[in-house]
Parts: structure tokens; sequence; C-alpha cells
């Protein structure tokens, strides 16, 4: 082999390790940013804040179980009636279980006395989840402590209130009032809140909290949070990560909580596009949700 064909062999190789250390690894780094989430159309309008515990407290589901142990036949009927009260002026259902319920309603014979004022009974949400919409009731208890002498469940249908996150009310003629009587009715507030908070659908609301995403080379690195800020816990979804508008990661995600979320950290993604300006994540998700729009961000070149 002459030493031209030497040369010109040397030279086809530098050429070919240099293409391939520009093509695999560029010096440059490019840093992507959100732009900010789509648009979402889901809001809440409400002020619950000022008669519930905390702003817009619910159960996961309309149809909510109790149970009811160790109370006499008298406080059992007025629990249940309390139950159909608020079942016939609102879209609450209420239904009993052996196990696993919603709401726990107990009974204690003994009379309690607070300063001046006899304990008529007790109740409230005992186990609370806080998401970006709601703050989701998981379980309520009841103590049942004094016989009702009303013609109304009036005590029953206290502390049941309570137990759906509504607080004590100002008004003495307001069911809410900290002190009881049977001339106490149920405000129209009250049953409007519950109406307008339980006519949103028990559905999954799947949305980035944020990204970043590191452009080193061809290859991309992202890190992203997933939050589910619905009513129900999601089924398994995936993830797309687009760069200019081709789909270059499919990523499988597993079931999220109620006011749960994932950390999801992807790195050495190889990029075959020369250039990206613009960077789409995309949650595909196939059941329904509370919103949709938000399901989607947009990471940019940082300035």
């Amino acid at each position: 082999m002459s030493w031209k064909e030497v040369l010109g062999f040397v030279f086809f190789v530098v050429v070919v390790v240099l293409l391939f250390l520009y093509w695999f690894f560029p010096l440059d780094e490019i840093e992507f940013k959100a732009s900010g989430l789509k648009n979402t159309n889901f809001t809440i309008n409400s002020s619950s804040g000022s008669v519930q515990f905390y702003e817009n407290m619910r159960y996961p589901n309309k149809d909510i179980s109790y149970r009811i142990e160790d109370c006499t036949l008298q406080k059992t009927d007025e629990m249940q009636r309390a139950f159909e009260t608020i079942e016939n002026l609102t879209v609450l259902n209420f239904y009993p279980v052996n196990n696993k319920e919603e709401i726990f309603v107990t009974c204690d014979s003994k009379t309690r006395i607070e300063g001046d004022l006899f304990v008529a009974g007790e109740g409230g949400p005992t186990k609370i989840t806080k998401s970006k919409n709601f703050n989701v009731i998981y379980e309520g208890a009841i103590t049942l402590v004094r016989d009702s002498k009303c013609e109304n469940p009036n005590i029953g249908i206290h502390e049941l209130l309570h137990t759906l996150g509504f607080d004590h009310s100002d008004n003495p003629d307001n069911i809410m009032y900290f002190v009881s009587s049977c001339e106490q009715e149920i405000g129209q507030d009250t049953i409007k809140l519950i109406n307008y908070l339980y006519s949103f659908p028990s559905y999954t609301d799947l949305a980035f909290e944020n990204a970043s995403a590191l452009m080193h080379g061809r290859y991309l690195d992202i890190t992203l949070t997933i939050n589910n800020d619905g009513l129900k816990d999601s089924e398994n979804s995936k993830l797309i990560i687009y760069a200019d508008n081709k789909s270059i990661k499919e990523f499988e995600i597993e079931s999220i909580p109620i006011s749960g979320g994932r950390i999801i950290t992807l790195k050495n993604i190889l990029v075959l596009q020369t250039r990206i300006d613009k960077l789409e994540l995309f949650i595909d998700y196939n059941l329904p949700e509370l919103d949709k729009d938000n399901n989607g961000l947009i990471l940019k070149i940082k300035q």
C-alpha cells in the first residue's frame, strides 16, 4: 500500500470519527424549561371556606357508606333518619355496610358536660387528603351522646354535617349552631354547597406539576412530576415525549392515588434531530378525567 493510500485511509477514518463525535457527542448543552401548562377549563367557584373546616371538602363519591355500632334503637333510628333527611335534600346517597365504612357512628350512654353545656354529640372528618382542587374526606366519625327530644333528628343531622366537612354556624336558627334546639333548620347555603361540590364526577385528574430538560449532544435528560388532583385513583397511563412534534419516548406510568404524585427521571434519550426548538410532554390516559386540557406541557429553550 502506497503512502498516498495510507494517508487517504487515515483521512477517511479521521473524518468518520469527527462526524461520529459531532453527531453523538456535540459539545454544547441546551437547557429547556416549562413555558406553561395548556389552558384548563376546570375551575371550582365556591367560598366553602367560610362554612367548612377547609375549602371544598367532600368524599370521593356521592354514594357514602356508614356503619352504626353500640347504639340504642332510638339513637339508631335518629341517625338513620338523619341520613334520610340529607339524602332527600341533596344528591348524596348513604348506604349501610358491615366493614370498611366511610362514616362510623357510635353512641355514648354517659352524660357529658363541657363548661355549662351538655354535649349532645360529636362528629367530624377523621381522615382527609388535600389535592389541588378538593380536600378529600376518606373517613368520618360520629358519637351520639344525648337522645334527641325533637321531632326531627337535629342532633344526628348536626353531627352528620360535621362529617361532611361543615363547621359551626354563628346563626342560632341554623342547625349547625353550637347549641342545639328543635326549631333550628338546615341552611339553604349548606344544601346548595353540597349539591355543587358533588356535581363534579368522581374522576381522576392527572396533571403536570413541573418539568425540566437538558439536551447534551444527541441525548436528552428530563425530570418531571405528575400529580393526581382528582377524586379517584388513576389507572395506568402513558407519558409520551415529543421533540418538535416527533415522538421520541414513551413511558408507562403506574396508578397514582388521589393527591399523590410521581417524580419521573429519564436519562440519555437518543434524539436524532440535529436541532430541537421545543419539547412537548403528554399524558395519555384512556379514561375520563375532570380535566383533559392539563395533560400537556410544553418546554422551550431557556433563554
